[in-house]
């Protein structure tokens, strides 16, 4: 294989076509106005700037800002479009159809019609309450993606509830979900114990099962600074991912000038699914070597003998086993470990994307309290959060169950009542969809459709939600499939568009305040606007007079962020942050000293057998994982081709050399891939560094092989570990 690198002028010239592409004036405003990052968690913008991050350095921009930006500053899609079918519509590509422009009119297409057409806002707004109005609440769910801001989330919710349900839920259910379920058990706390300057500090960097060079760019910048003061990073991961090897960081003129600067000090690749065996090994090792920290464990932990007598009784014949590395090698990462002062443990979906999910992180936090990484500055746990607002939308309470006190401080502060039966998360409404139990679907943002596991499953719940309401900037493949009966699309602004300012959150715990304020379309509503009108027309009439609570005064963003800063304890600051502009971290979640968010304010060591993600199945002899590519976002196509993995296709499935040989193929040779779920045909075979046994194809395409299995205590579905066969492909 070629020699490849992540970063470098490859993207910086992306990033000038894209500008010239947008027009110069047109980028400038956006990326440098006071509005938050679209991209992913890591976060930058807000008051101090858009390309600056909270530290305050600059320029803090990657690809992912762009691209994001690319698809905002576009025309209105022409009216003339939507005199296509469905079925034309459909022969686009993802990527075709985010760039065939911004959603400039709400659109609706009836029942047994192949056709939208451009409707009337007064029209659209009423239709949507009628519809609403006509079935039992239950019959009904709200979700959101992590693009919405903490005003309309909280709205959202709000709405969902005083309507009747609690089928309140988000994108997360899908991702990290189970790093919430698994840091809550261990720590108390579902989301990160540092802050950004913690990384500035510490001199070793765990990256599991996550690629920032694609999905993170920003923090490879933190990973280089590492390195260059004599910091580890070390790499856990099936895939030699060229840009965790080595990257061309763009901010740095002597990492371009040499060709890339070297990221990874040791990299490991288990196999798919071996995440919780090489976690024990390494465990077991650092007993061995006697480098746990005994006083940090009997001062702040609980449960450490349990854990202890498991690590002793896994053989290292088990450990390797299961991942496929040698206990010399594990020794090795057991021994930087050993010698670190102040570790950072990051990780993404390739940890959570599995029905152990929950087990795989409270196995990292495990780690962490082996050798006193938490409760003290410059070391800690880091989840990286795919969307911008992910985290905050479940912060202010867009999830099927509130915690109690958010719920009764919710139901004093407006004086309202909430329904108690209990909600549904995101697979489980659609589930309800497929057995017919779902009337109507509100859904904020995102592409719920392509982010469902097995597809043509996901197609057929959706067909049968009698009415379905959208609410988004561009179109994607969600508002062409699963869109039998009844659908409304509706046009929102972007994050920069609002009238009013918004606020997010970043994974960080970091609230930012966007200004917004930037006008591009003329026929285009805040979700705040929408939400708030449909709940005037909805809910207010049915309140008795004496009450103080109205959707129609809630369509103030400062009304909203004061009733937050009420009912969610953290958010306390902010009641003021649009006139004091001053953002803030949410209280009680950076982790500088041993005291954890528990009962009894001590961690939990937990303890799990080492799973069997293959099943013993030998029909599906291979362990798939759906992966992104460096251009795209989520579910959203940017370029076609994977830059940072040999311009790999979205239809390659990326195979190791050995399997390649004993399969008999060779790069480019058509297969099929299938599942008991489904199969990808006219694939394309594609040599990769990968353990034998495991390989790689691209999310969504790949969601028709994933079947619907889940973390049963996060809900999240197995997107990776995914048995699978491959076969030749013939015409």
């Amino acid at each position: 294989m070629r020699k490849i690198v992540g970063g470098g002028p490859k993207k910086v010239l992306y990033t000038l076509n894209a500008v010239r592409r947008i027009g110069l004036k047109n980028s400038a405003k956006a990326l440098t106005a006071k509005n938050t990052c679209k991209a992913c968690g890591l976060g930058m913008g807000g008051q101090l700037g858009g390309m600056t991050n909270e530290l305050g350095e600059f320029p803090s921009v990657c690809n992912k800002s762009v691209q994001a930006q690319s698809t905002d500053i576009q025309s209105p899609i022409p009216s003339e479009v939507f005199s296509h079918s469905i079925s034309e519509l459909r022969e686009l590509s993802p990527k075709e159809l985010e760039h065939t422009g911004r959603l400039g009119n709400p659109i609706y297409k009836a029942k047994g019609s192949q056709h939208y057409r451009e409707v009337e806002w007064d029209w659209a707004l009423q239709y949507a309450i009628e519809r609403f109005q006509q079935s039992q609440p239950n019959r009904s769910f709200f979700y959101a993606s992590g693009r919405s801001s903490n005003e309309a989330g909280f709205l959202l919710q709000l709405l969902a509830r005083l309507y009747g349900t609690n089928n309140v839920t988000n994108c997360s259910y899908y991702c990290h979900q189970a790093t919430s379920v698994g840091l809550g058990s261990t720590i108390g706390t579902g989301t990160a114990t540092i802050e950004l300057k913690d990384l500035a500090h510490c001199d070793t960097i765990f990256i599991i099962g996550a690629n920032p060079a694609s999905n993170h760019p920003r923090l490879i910048h933190q990973l280089k600074n590492c390195r260059d003061r004599g910091g580890k990073i070390i790499i856990i991961n099936p895939a030699k991912e060229p840009g965790l090897v080595k990257f061309s960081v763009p901010k740095s003129p002597a990492s371009m000038i040499v060709g890339g600067t070297d990221i990874a000090s040791l990299y490991l690749q288990p196999n798919i699914g071996g995440d919780i065996a090489l976690l024990k090994g390494i465990s077991k090792a650092v007993l061995e070597l006697g480098t746990e920290d005994n006083n940090f464990i009997e001062n702040y932990t609980d449960h450490f003998s349990t854990f202890k007598n498991d690590i002793d009784g896994t053989t290292w014949n088990d450990i390797e086993k299961s991942t496929g590395i040698s206990k010399t090698k594990v020794y090795e990462l057991a021994e930087l470990y050993s010698q670190s002062n102040n570790a950072v443990f990051a990780w993404g979906m390739g940890i959570t994307h599995h029905q152990f999910g929950s087990e795989n992180v409270e196995y990292i936090a495990n780690l962490a309290l082996l050798r006193g990484m938490l409760g003290k500055p410059h070391a800690g746990l880091l989840p990286l959060r795919g969307h911008s607002n992910v985290q905050g939308i479940g912060t202010i309470g867009v999830k099927p169950i509130l915690s109690s006190d958010v719920f009764q401080k919710i139901e004093q502060t407006l004086d309202i009542k909430l329904p108690i039966r209990e909600g549904l998360n995101t697979l489980a409404s659609l589930e309800a969809a497929h057995a017919g139990e779902m009337d109507n679907a509100c859904i904020v943002g995102g592409n719920l459709y392509s982010a469902t596991p097995d597809s043509k499953w996901a197609e057929a719940a959706l067909n049968k939600v009698s009415f379905k309401l959208y609410l988004t900037t561009t179109l994607n493949q969600g508002h062409l499939y699963g869109i039998e009966n009844d659908v409304l699309v509706l046009p929102v602004c972007a994050r920069d568009e609002e009238s009013q300012s918004t606020t997010q959150e970043s994974m960080f715990n970091f609230v930012r305040l966007s200004d917004g304020g930037i006008s591009r379309l003329d026929n285009v509503r805040s979700e705040v606007s929408i939400l708030s009108a449909l709940g005037k027309g909805l809910i207010d009439g049915d309140l008795p007079a004496e009450k103080t609570f109205s959707f129609e005064a809630f369509g103030s963003h400062e009304k909203i962020r004061d009733a937050i800063a009420k009912t969610v304890p953290g958010m306390e600051e902010l009641k003021d942050i649009g006139i004091a502009k001053e953002e803030f971290y949410v209280r009680n979640r950076l982790m500088h000293t041993p005291q954890f968010n528990t009962e009894n304010k001590r961690a939990s060591f937990q303890t799990h057998a080492i799973p069997q993600p293959r099943n013993g199945s030998n029909d599906y002899p291979f362990l798939l994982a759906s992966i992104r590519s460096e251009g795209q976002f989520n579910s959203i196509i940017y370029e076609e081709n994977d830059s940072y993995r040999y311009n790999a296709g979205r239809d390659a499935v990326l195979i190791s050399k050995e399997d390649m040989e004993h399969l008999c193929l060779n790069d480019g040779d058509k297969i099929t891939v299938r599942s008991s779920t489904g199969k990808l045909e006219n694939m394309k075979a594609q040599a990769f560094d990968i353990p034998p046994g495991n390989v790689l194809a691209y999310y969504p395409e790949a969601n028709v092989l994933c079947e619907k299995r889940i973390d049963p205590r996060s809900f999240t579905p197995n997107f990776k570990s995914v048995p699978v066969a491959i076969e030749p492909f013939f015409d």
